[in-house]
């Protein structure tokens, strides 16, 4: 399988894709297609900026198709992107504030609301003081769809923080180790099987049963896991540093480079954390708004195939630099990717 990178317009590269044996065959797609800003995006005396309706600098692309003629723009995108994706494939669309509720509804339409996932909320930037009416703006949105109920899911975790530690893990063992409880019965009568067995001779409460076998209660209990209170109601230990971290929420903090190489890069930190979370090594990743190529270098350096496409000759140039530059462990020039011109 090889890595692939498309220079033109992605309409054309997604529909190259369809007729080349790649639908059905992407496990990821993360895309940030422009905002609808009507500003053109810029690179002057190398640096990356916006400058609405100015000529000033290079434009890299400029993002001036706005309202219903931008959500047609995206949707004929979609709907080609849906097709590439395979049956546990994952859909993230980075967009913001303007034009992002709008985005959402089509992709409803789309992918269907039982795919929807999440409305990401991504702090992207320090506090700023303008003077506008309204409230700053310091975040964008990210929605999250997949293709069916069955995706890819390897859940991520995240460190608990000693705050986490000391407000969720209250119990100090003998041993300085902090912990908490858990009951081991769960709602849910069952009629016979190992769970309805009693232990050390009580039974669940009524209309629960045992979470466990009474064999695996009676293993816990002998290694000290169990807590028993003075009413004599049992309770599991879980213990702090056991634990692999907290659940991973909504809201992410992952701001942008402060000296972006590309306008609109993002964080590849961000770009990490998706990968990593919502295909396995040997998937296949698609960005169609390529734009640097944070996405791509994600996808190389965690084990998976990747399809970049981008119109501008800016985007290529810097995809090509970034791959070439940034990874020389993992590139020989262009040899990791075929390069198609369409």
């Amino acid at each position: 399988m090889d890595n692939v990178l498309i220079y033109g317009d992605n309409l054309l590269g997604l529909q190259y894709l369809l007729s080349n044996g790649f639908a059905g065959k992407i496990d990821l797609v993360y895309i940030d297609p422009p905002f609808a800003t009507g500003g053109n995006f810029t690179i002057t005396n190398g640096r990356a900026s916006t400058i609405s309706n100015s000529k000033k600098g290079d434009i890299a692309y400029s993002d001036v198709v706005k309202g219903k003629e931008f959500i047609d723009f995206l949707r004929e995108r979609l709907i080609l992107i849906k097709d590439l994706l395979s049956d546990r494939g994952s859909i993230y669309l980075h967009i913001d504030y303007r034009i992002g509720h709008y985005v959402k509804v089509m992709m409803d339409e789309v992918f269907g609301i039982s795919n929807f996932r999440n409305d990401i909320t991504r702090v992207k930037c320090n506090p700023k003081n303008f003077d506008r009416i309204g409230y700053g703006n310091i975040k964008d949105m990210i929605l999250f769809y997949t293709k069916t109920d069955t995706p890819i899911w390897n859940e991520p975790r995240q460190p608990y923080t000693q705050q986490d530690i000391e407000t969720l893990f209250t119990k100090v063992d003998k041993n300085g180790r902090r912990y908490t409880t858990v009951p081991i019965h769960a709602p849910g009568e069952t009629i016979s099987g190992e769970s309805s067995r009693p232990f050390k001779g009580i039974m669940p409460p009524q209309g629960r049963h045992w979470r466990t076998d009474v064999d695996t209660l009676e293993k816990w209990d002998a290694e000290g896991l169990i807590e028993w209170s003075d009413k004599g109601n049992p309770r599991k230990k879980i213990y702090a540093d056991e634990r692999e971290g907290k659940r991973v929420q909504d809201i992410w903090e992952y701001k942008d480079p402060m000296y972006p190489v590309y306008p609109t890069e993002k964080n590849a930190d961000l770009l990490d954390f998706i990968v990593k979370t919502s295909s396995t090594e040997g998937s296949m990743v698609l960005d169609c708004f390529a734009g640097s190529g944070t996405t791509l270098k994600s996808a190389e350096k965690l084990g998976r195939y990747w399809i970049g496409i981008d119109q501008s000759e800016f985007a290529i140039k810097a995809i090509k630099d970034k791959l070439r530059l940034e990874s020389n462990d993992l590139f020989s020039q262009e040899q990791k990717y075929k390069f198609i011109s369409l």
